[in-house]
């Protein structure tokens, strides 16, 4: 089994694209070459799609006599799956994350078809660190069934009642246009960006987890964001990136830029030492969870800004610093008490 096959390949995604028209212009063969191939694409695909008068195009247009382009094909290819997507495909069955996303026929269908294909992978041959252990009930009824609610709303821009738990224990009710829905790896759960609505007016955004909702149901009344996502998680954008220095040991700068690959990030590499300096920016409801984060890393890493970000970790430091001493002292006492 081949993992770089052609069917993969940029080239071949656009020229099937292409041929999927009846008819097309160069100036369509130039347009979605710039779109969806490399920045050099352009120097040298378009040679080949378009016929040449040397012949050394790849033969799949004839030019019409008004200029147009014409698929050789009798048919329009059709997109074809292969052992190592169906293999893929299979092991995305094993995640209970994708039933949330799909409806328990297409579920179904897709075991049917894939019951005779060896999973590329199964859960048990990945080890996560750092990981909290009570993520959201993903198999449970109950929160499938929340959860392509709230899918459906924002999908279609509709209004939802929620019924949750607030982090303290309080019962809450409240109307809200769903915005975006956001998934963290390390705490293993859904949460939900919304608007909140009052009288029709959106009145702020709020963040809630959906393992805390009990109830929720969809609206008939259709509301068009004030805000886009992209504007709304620029507004929760933190004021100043945190600035740290990660030293290449124990593989420490790739370790960093695989964990915070979905951040905002720009950083310098200093080719002597290899030591890596990166400014982060994140949403600001989650500095807690990047700090602890950041600490994980141990003596690779050191937080360089801003002064308040550094001071926190220091005070962190230090107290689980005081908490390992006072253990250490009660394992010292508890082993003088036991000696005869």
């Amino acid at each position: 089994m081949s993992i770089f096959s052609e069917i993969y390949g940029v080239y071949f995604r656009i020229a099937a694209r292409l041929l999927q028209k009846a008819e097309v212009d160069e100036q369509t063969v130039y347009d979605e070459i710039r779109r969806e191939g490399f920045r050099d694409s352009v120097l040298f695909l378009p040679q080949k799609l378009i016929p040449q008068k040397d012949g050394s195009d790849w033969h799949l247009f004839s030019r019409q006599a008004d200029g147009t382009l014409r698929s050789v094909l009798h048919h329009k290819p059709e997109p074809r799956v292969t052992l190592l997507q169906k293999r893929w495909l299979r092991a995305k069955l094993n995640d209970p994350r994708l039933a949330l996303f799909l409806s328990d026929e297409a579920l179904r269908v897709l075991s049917e078809q894939l019951a005779d294909i060896k999973p590329l992978y199964l859960p048990e041959h990945f080890r996560y660190t750092d990981r909290y252990t009570d993520g959201d009930p993903f198999e449970s009824p109950e929160y499938r069934a929340n959860f392509r609610v709230i899918l459906h709303a924002l999908k279609h821009h509709r209004l939802v009642k929620i019924a949750f738990q607030s982090g303290k224990g309080e019962r809450m009710n409240v109307t809200v246009l769903p915005q975006a829905l956001e998934y963290s790896q390390k705490n293993d759960k859904f949460r939900l960006h919304c608007r909140n609505v009052r009288g029709g007016i959106q009145r702020g955004s709020g963040l809630i987890n959906l393992g805390r909702m009990t109830a929720v149901s969809e609206t008939a009344e259709t509301v068009q964001p004030e805000r886009s996502v992209s504007e709304l998680l620029q507004a929760r954008r933190c004021a100043e990136p945190v600035t740290v220095r990660v030293t290449p040991e124990r593989n420490g700068v790739e370790r960093f830029m695989m964990q915070f690959a979905a951040y905002e990030k720009r950083s310098e590499r200093d080719p002597k030492t290899g030591c890596c300096t990166v400014q982060l920016w994140y949403d600001s409801q989650d500095e807690t969870e990047v700090l602890i984060q950041l600490l994980s890393f141990g003596p690779v890493l050191e937080i360089l800004s801003p002064p308040a970000f550094r001071s926190q970790a220091a005070a962190r430091v230090r107290q689980q610093y005081l908490l390992n001493e006072a253990a250490e002292q009660e394992n010292g006492t508890q082993q003088k008490r036991s000696e005869p």
